[in-house]
């Protein structure tokens, strides 16, 4: 029988001590996960295996992988940021689902699910090379998805913006009384999607009770994105 508790599950968070990593160490934890949190930026090719075998026995990789997001004109974009972000969130990704996948398709079971931004999913100025990385990010789990699905893995995304978090909305831009007004009239549900909100739904779609999910894109913005 299906179930949404996490007890027994091993599950791998990656970058676990920024972006949605701490709250979502937390939640899994809460609900019964033995929780392998790694804390290392992984532009280093040779990171992501080297996590991987480290932690031996994985029934859920959750790759959260987060840069301060640059804010240049179109114009403005040089290689070095470009280069940069997409070394940072995208490279990453496929050479820790590559990793993993070995065991995974032994047991013929598995999840990975990938904190993504929305940014993918609806224009915004001055946001090119963060928007184009985040969209390679959820190209790559709709392909990988649909690929791993016959294998009993579980491959998706959680695409947000507007989830409230210390790396993309700290203190001083919550403060704003212009940000507080964009809130009012850009995201419908008129507040941030609290931290705690979005680890519950990651929590569930890591669960069994959410295997019939594969190569799927979760906006979770408020309503911003849908």
């Amino acid at each position: 029988m299906s179930t949404t508790d996490l007890a027994g599950k091993r599950i791998l968070v990656t970058q676990a001590d920024t972006f949605m990593g701490p709250t979502l160490c937390q939640v899994f934890a809460t609900m019964g996960a033995e929780v392998i949190a790694d804390n290392q930026l992984l532009t280093d090719p040779t990171l992501p295996g080297q996590i991987i075998q480290a932690a031996g026995h994985i029934d859920v990789l959750v790759i959260n992988l987060a840069i301060p997001a640059p804010f240049s004109k179109v114009e403005a974009v040089g290689e070095d940021e470009w280069s940069s972000c997409f070394s940072a969130i995208v490279d990453p990704l496929p050479r820790l689902v590559t990793a993993v996948l070995p065991q995974m398709i032994a047991r013929q079971a598995g999840k990975i699910l990938v904190m993504g931004s929305a940014s993918a999913l609806r224009g915004m100025k001055r946001a090119s090379t963060y928007s184009a990385a985040r969209g390679a990010q959820l190209a790559y789990v709709q392909a990988a998805g649909v690929e791993m699905a016959p294998q009993g893995i579980q491959i998706n995304a959680i695409a947000q913006n507007f989830v409230d978090n210390p790396t993309y909305f700290p203190e001083e831009t919550k403060a704003n009384p212009a940000f507080q007004e964009r809130i009012k009239r850009e995201v419908p549900l008129g507040r941030l999607v609290s931290m705690e909100e979005d680890a519950q739904f990651a929590a569930y779609l890591c669960s069994d009770a959410a295997d019939c999910f594969v190569g799927q894109v979760f906006p979770v913005s408020g309503g911003w994105a849908s």
